[in-house]
């Protein structure tokens, strides 16, 4: 039977992680800088042990003003304090609860940035690198970060989104766009279905694209994060795919 990983940016402080630990199967867990606390972090990893959900760091940009979306041009040694100091919170509150911290997702712009930039992706993957080489790095499909992540020897996980719009050239629609997100549950689910099963996303212009699904992602702070997610499950289920690492 076919397999997937579906995953979720989780401990910003947005109310649905219990519900969402219940379907998913990997969390990306925020470091406390773009959003969410340590007291975040900590219920979100005890929820992930007790429901066997594999967990990944996810750092981002410190701008809680604008949820860490927002771009920045940082120095490289900056940008490398910032990975480093992100992950070191997540290892230690993951040492705390005994659970293992298994991969690196960047959330918002860092994430975007380095789908775009390969200065930036080496930055972040050498981070990480330093940090822990062990270490995952998950990232946009065909994006920098994962190539990137595979030149430097790192295991990488390559995602795409259920419940965002593609670009043509492969790259998530902008969020400042109207087309951005996907607000319907059966269409996030075919979305999701269509990229598992073809290897393909139709973009916003008609382009098929090809990606590489290895994870499926879903914004927690969606006021639809679970709604979809129980609606891909379903979906999946019924083409004999199981959502599990």
């Amino acid at each position: 039977m076919q397999t997937i990983d579906l995953n979720a940016d989780v401990a910003e402080g947005c109310g649905q992680d219990i519900a969402l630990m219940n379907i998913i199967s990997s969390a990306n867990v925020s470091c406390g800088l773009h959003a969410g606390s340590y007291q975040h972090m900590l219920e979100t990893l005890k929820l992930a042990k007790q429901h066997n959900v594999r967990v990944g760091a996810h750092p981002g940009f410190d701008d809680r003003d604008n949820f860490g979306r927002t771009a920045q041009q940082l120095p490289e040694e900056e940008c490398r304090a910032l990975i480093h100091y992100q992950l070191g919170a997540a290892k230690a509150m993951c040492d705390l609860v005994g659970v293992k911290l298994s991969y690196v997702k960047p959330h918002g712009a860092l994430y975007n940035q380095a789908a775009k930039d390969e200065t930036l992706a080496k930055i972040i993957v050498n981070a990480v690198k330093n940090f822990d080489p062990s270490l995952a790095i998950m990232g946009l499909s065909g994006s920098y970060l994962i190539s990137v992540a595979k030149a430097q020897g790192l295991t990488s996980i390559s995602e795409v989104f259920a419940d965002r719009n593609y670009e043509s050239d492969g790259s998530l629609v902008a969020r400042s766009k109207d087309n951005a997100l996907i607000t319907d549950a059966t269409q996030a689910a075919q979305h999701a279905l269509q990229m598992i099963t073809q290897g393909i996303v139709t973009s916003v212009d008609g382009i098929q694209v090809p990606v590489e699904a290895q994870s499926i992602c879903l914004h927690g702070d969606s006021e639809h994060a679970v709604q979809f997610a129980a609606e891909i499950k379903q979906k999946l289920e019924q083409q004999g795919i199981l959502i599990c690492i």
